[in-house]
């Protein structure tokens, strides 16, 4: 079954993992450094994107509901439904806040702060 946008609903991890992320904009803002899963309801928790920072240094980290990213051919890489204010707005974590505990606290925030429907209920 395909999405919305015309996609195959499967996709590899390492396929995901280092594409670019563009904002509503068009700008590019940064890269999926990983995805976070939920193994209790199978599902992908969230995206994780890098911004800024140099050689890893210094560099913050968003947590994208995963349903929010849609990802355009043309462009090479996904874009998300979000304004360049949104974004700059929106929490930011470090790595150990992103894999601390069950994930649950990002996720929730993230959820909450995009306004998107959490899949877990």
């Amino acid at each position: 079954m395909a999405t919305a946008t015309g996609h195959t609903e499967a996709i590899q991890a390492s396929r995901v993992i280092g594409t670019d992320v563009y904002n509503t904009e068009g700008k590019h803002i940064g890269t999926i450094e990983d995805v976070m899963l939920d193994k209790t309801s199978n599902s992908i928790m969230f995206a994780v994107i890098g911004f800024g920072g140099f050689l890893g240094i210094g560099e913050k980290y968003h947590a994208i509901p995963w349903s929010t990213l849609d990802y355009e051919p043309s462009r090479g890489g996904y874009v998300v439904p979000f304004s360049k204010e949104q974004l700059q707005a929106a929490p930011v974590h470090d790595i150990n806040e992103l894999t601390g505990g069950d994930g649950h606290k990002v996720r929730d925030a993230s959820y909450s702060y995009y306004k998107v429907p959490p899949y877990w209920v």
